[in-house]
């Protein structure tokens, strides 16, 4: 390459880091190494301000459309499915300035939580390649961690962003479904899906997210609600702001090593000024249970027709997962939905008493794959406290908050509806502090981490 600038000579440290580490971590089905060179001269060239986003280097989930540029949906039924329109997301971080680095790799069809796609190959955690990355966004998560890419864009449904988050050591957010446009994203369960942005830092993780957040006409559940700045409230300090932690929920569900992580980052917040509050949260099964009766009835109507006409083409977990979604009634659907609503009542009045809930991500760090051959056993217990905040259709952040055995461990901050501001003031507010965030894993040379 001809022209030299500290853009394109950080564009190159990450396709370095591709090349090196991704066939042995599987983040990346498609890279789109002289489609991003080609960007970065043109950026390079037009010296003048971009948008908020320019020059980040950003890779996107492959269940979310790019025009032109392959979308397998992490399948074998569109191995070489070329969309002709960009997802509405992808629209708003190319007028934004982004770079597109390439397609990340994702569980099947975005529907699991360990990422070990039979037909892209299984994704693996830098910080140990043995262990599964979480899903259904691994590849992303994977993909930020590993220095692959700056930020990336992925999916969640019952925990799909926030759980790579979490086994990664980076940020993730779950916004309000409506809040972010779905339009030219797979879905799996239009109830619950949503898209979301991964990073090292909570900082970058709000920059997309203000980019992505508003109303979109083109997706029918688009909401048209006003997008807070969290900047302005990170600036006014967090006085008064009441952080309620349900202790016997985080004593039950996680290790030793985690309960105590979350101790120390709720002393951490109480030190930046909020008060920290006790729940009375502990039973959470009905919940997940109620969760994945209508996320898998969703994902069994979405694949209805191909169901019918080659149920063997779906591989490892999904199969048995879309017949168990064809087999549920509909009054089981409908006393899954009579849960959420009582939930959501709940949630609500919790939200009446305090500002945020803390609690883990996942209650324990990144399962080896070879101890997790029933996938679906394990999106159940990666899900867990994750899938009751997707069910109140309330959003959601992991970020990083220590180490078990040299394996991440997040800290989920959740928030009532809409207020997503909140949940990244505070984040960013805990990372001004703490140096989690800012951890590589040792596969990776320090050099490559932008």
């Amino acid at each position: 390459m001809d022209i030299e600038s500290p853009l394109i000579a950080r564009l190159e440290r990450h396709l370095d880091a591709i090349a090196q580490h991704n066939d042995t971590l599987h983040a990346m089905i498609t890279v789109l190494g002289p489609e991003a060179r080609a960007e970065a001269v043109s950026q390079t060239e037009r010296h003048r301000p971009g948008g908020a986003l320019s020059g980040r280097i950003i890779s996107v989930k492959d269940n979310i459309d790019t025009a032109g540029i392959r979308t397998t949906r992490g399948s074998n039924w569109f191995t070489d499915r070329m969309p002709n329109h960009d997802a509405t997301v992808v629209e708003r971080i190319r007028r934004a300035g982004a770079i597109i680095i390439g397609k990340d790799n994702l569980h099947e069809f975005a529907f699991g939580a360990t990422s070990q796609n039979p037909h892209h190959g299984a994704c693996r955690n830098p910080w140990n390649p043995a262990a599964i990355p979480g899903g259904s966004s691994g590849g992303a998560g994977v993909s930020v961690a590993a220095g692959f890419s700056e930020i990336a864009l992925g999916t969640d449904t019952g925990g799909s962003v926030r759980i790579p988050a979490a086994l990664n050591g980076v940020s993730g957010l779950r916004p309000t479904v409506g809040r972010i446009s779905n339009h030219g994203v797979m879905p799996v369960s239009a109830s619950f899906d949503t898209v979301g942005p991964l990073a090292r830092h909570a900082r970058h993780v709000a920059a997309v997210y203000e980019v992505l957040a508003g109303f979109d006409p083109r997706d029918p559940v688009s909401v048209n609600h006003p997008v807070e700045s969290w900047a302005g409230l990170h600036a006014g300090g967090f006085e008064g702001l009441k952080i309620g932690v349900p202790w016997s929920m985080v004593e039950v569900e996680s290790t030793p090593t985690v309960a105590k992580l979350i101790r120390d980052a709720t002393a951490v917040l109480a030190g930046l000024g909020m008060t920290i509050v006790s729940l009375g949260l502990a039973e959470i099964g009905d919940l997940n249970l109620a969760l994945q009766t209508m996320a898998q009835a969703d994902a069994a109507a979405v694949h209805r027709e191909r169901f019918a006409s080659n149920p063997t083409r779906f591989g490892g977990d999904l199969l048995p997962r879309l017949a168990l979604g064809n087999a549920i009634t509909g009054p089981a659907y409908a006393d899954a939905r009579m849960r959420q609503l009582a939930w959501k009542q709940e949630v609500a009045e919790i939200f009446a008493a305090v500002d945020v809930i803390a609690l883990p991500t996942v209650g324990f760090p990144a399962p080896l794959a070879a101890a997790s051959p029933d996938m679906i056993a394990a999106t159940h217990r990666l899900t867990r406290l994750c899938s009751p905040w997707a069910l109140a259709e309330v959003p959601a952040i992991s970020i990083p908050c220590g180490f078990q055995n040299g394996m991440p461990i997040g800290l989920q901050l959740v928030g009532p509806q809409w207020a997503e501001a909140r949940l990244l003031a505070v984040s960013v507010g805990f990372q001004d502090v703490t140096d989690h965030h800012l951890q590589i894993p040792p596969l990776v040379a320090k050099g490559q981490i932008s």
